[in-house]
């Protein structure tokens, strides 16, 4: 073949990138091409597919960034060619890795911040599944050690993340999930004693529930725990899950004990990517003190061009999620952080009083003492004519994007609405969905918004 016929199909570069030759048939969507293409009509396709996708400053079902300063876009650029495991190769990047962990262990309040262990994770999922594994190990050494069985692990907890679920099948752990009580957002501390047993690893409390967006109650369900040793023997650790309320609660609630100043708590995860203001692909765990995280599950590695550590599930990943999360830490600092949950967490109460005084909804957490957020249910779902899910559809019109969803075992029957209010989501874009909500319960009230027998509500 001749040399000038290797880049055939790649128009001049004066060509429109709609008339070049990619532009002219469908995408391949199951077998790659032969041709080389241009790399503007190929981009120019792309980006119009994405088009495609909603709003992501409009979805308020996420806990997870969606907007972000320049500065990190083009730190996340620059870090394009890292790879987080490999500290031999980038040590500056690792170092940042380690300087954000000792920061978040001090903002815990962990009694031996400057030393403690901990890493981040690809988000708050894998570093749940890191506290959880964690918490087995323990568990599974001290059995042994006292000539005990350690066969049938169990973990307690209340409404959780899927991530937790996944976690108990994968690692053959019994997830003993605590029903919601009547009228409860979350775990309530006098519901352990009936779940707690020489076989619990530990109990997991929420900072920040996914469904209500509510605390549970930390202090509390460790001082039941410390009950229930004082009667039985059992020393129950507690582990919290704060993928959201970790980067919340140190700025809007700094009273609120809920972190390693509560000393049964041996170890936290949260989110970078969520409240912490990260892009998507970063979380931490943070441990109490180094002796808490098992040997067993650190293992060193030597063919990246030196002897390193590592105890995540993950392996190679990008750093430039590790160093936005750096760069927010720096630029906002405990004053950033605290001004922009403040204007978030007013906004949510604003709206919470909105869809209070609408008529219809019931809330379940009116945006006060946890999370920016508001959720609600139907006061009357039998006589108000319409379900959530028919709301749902009408905000999607509109381009919001406003979850229903039913709540956990025994309160399965409700179903939730729940808006979160993050860094981008301006009081005024709370105002206009407000508007929103009442036009589509008008339309709703008249029937014109409902749709017909045979089409189906979004469901989630």
């Amino acid at each position: 073949m001749a040399l000038h016929q290797t880049d055939r199909g790649v128009a001049a570069p004066y060509d429109d990138v709609y008339a070049m030759p990619v532009s002219e048939h469908t995408l391949p969507k199951y077998r790659m091409p032969e041709a080389v293409s241009d790399p503007r009509a190929v981009y120019a396709l792309i980006h119009d597919e994405l088009a495609l996708d909603g709003n992501a400053a409009q979805n308020l079902a996420t806990f997870c960034t969606t907007w972000a300063e320049a500065e990190v876009h083009q730190l996340m650029d620059e870090c394009l060619d890292k790879n987080m495991v490999d500290k031999d190769e980038y040590p500056q990047t690792a170092d940042i890795e380690s300087r954000c962990v000792h920061i978040l262990a001090d903002l815990w309040h962990s009694p031996q911040g400057a030393s403690t262990m901990g890493c981040s994770t690809t988000g708050s999922s894998e570093a749940a599944m890191l506290g959880g594994l964690a918490l087995k190990w323990r568990w599974r050494k001290r059995r042994e050690a006292e000539g005990r069985p350690a066969g049938r692990p169990n973990l307690v907890c209340g409404p959780v993340q899927v991530c937790w679920e996944k976690f108990a099948r994968y690692f053959d752990v019994e997830l003993r999930q605590v029903p919601l009580e009547p009228d409860a957002t979350g775990l309530r501390p006098h519901q352990l004693r009936d779940h707690v047993d020489e076989n619990t690893i530990g109990v997991v409390a929420i900072l920040g529930v996914t469904y209500t967006c509510d605390y549970e109650p930390v202090q509390e369900i460790a001082a039941e725990l410390d009950a229930i040793q004082a009667d039985t023997g059992l020393d129950v650790p507690v582990h919290v899950d704060a993928a959201s309320g970790g980067f919340v609660a140190p700025f809007l609630h700094p009273g609120l004990e809920w972190d390693f100043r509560v000393p049964r708590v041996a170890s936290i995860n949260s989110s970078g990517h969520k409240y912490g203001m990260a892009p998507l692909g970063v979380g931490w765990a943070v441990w109490r003190s180094a002796d808490l995280l098992p040997g067993d599950l650190v293992f060193r590695v030597s063919y990246l061009g030196g002897d390193m550590p590592t105890f995540a599930l993950n392996f190679s990943r990008p750093g430039g999620e590790v160093v936005a999360q750096y760069y927010n830490l720096l630029r906002l600092g405990r004053e950033g952080y605290r001004r922009i949950y403040r204007a978030a967490s007013d906004s949510a109460r604003w709206l919470g009083g909105e869809i209070a005084g609408m008529g219809p909804f019931t809330l379940l957490y009116d945006g006060r003492g946890a999370l920016p957020a508001v959720s609600w249910t139907l006061t009357d779902p039998a006589g108000t004519g319409f379900t959530l899910y028919d709301l749902t559809e009408q905000l999607r019109l509109r381009g919001w994007q406003v979850p229903a969803y039913p709540l956990p075992p025994r309160r399965q029957e409700t179903v939730v609405q729940r808006v979160l209010i993050r860094h981008g989501i301006s009081h005024d874009k709370v105002e206009l969905l407000a508007a929103d909500v009442r036009a589509a319960l008008a339309r709703l009230r008249d029937g014109a918004g409902k749709p017909a027998p045979h089409q189906p509500g979004f469901h989630h």
